[in-house]
């Protein structure tokens, strides 16, 4: 069972307004996420939230939706609630809400790599950057109920990164998080 962990919790400070209820072609960015989310293979998707519009977009999708009310403290927090509020998988499969040109394909694809390779850590790469959504084993999950701060689990990675499966995606498009107003126009 592969628990997909929606972080969209964040404060979106570098576009100074909250980003993840910006529209692309009339759809919310966390609300295209979660869409991917839902359409893919996932067992089950926990949307992690901090402003009540967003949570709201997650019941539409009959979705389990977790207040984040240490958000904050860093994406951290969130994690670490993810990981307490999902069933019992064998990965987490962690993404960001604001990653509005993931598509359900992609997901399946890393999920079936993870399966495939028998990995401990999914990572994949679009251009030759490390991107989301990361799938890691649960054999992590008290690592990652340690992590602190506003770095999300890219610590726990590098610290096992020999045991990394990398994947390469050609469409960079796809990675795509919005962080600042100018990634709005592309």
């Amino acid at each position: 069972m592969i628990s997909g962990i929606i972080l969209a919790s964040g404060f979106s400070r570098r576009m100074k307004k909250d980003k993840l209820l910006l529209e692309i072609e009339g759809v919310p960015l966390v609300e295209r996420v979660i869409r991917a989310c839902v359409k893919s293979n996932l067992d089950e998707i926990v949307l992690i939230y901090r402003k009540k519009e967003v949570g709201d977009i997650g019941k539409k999708y009959h979705i389990k939706t977790v207040f984040n009310e240490r958000a904050h403290l860093g994406q951290s927090e969130g994690l670490k609630l993810g990981v307490k509020k999902s069933a019992v998988p064998s990965a987490y499969m962690f993404f960001v809400g604001d990653q509005p040109f993931i598509s359900s394909e992609l997901i399946n694809m890393l999920i079936a790599e993870y399966i495939r390779t028998k990995s401990e850590i999914l990572v994949p790469f679009y251009k030759g950057n490390r991107g989301m959504p990361t799938i890691i084993s649960s054999i992590y999950k008290d690592e990652l109920l340690n992590i602190t701060g506003d770095r999300g689990a890219r610590d726990l990675v590098n610290k096992y990164i020999h045991k990394v499966r990398k994947i390469y995606i050609e469409d960079e498009r796809l990675g795509m998080d919005i962080d600042t107003p100018e990634d709005m126009l592309l």
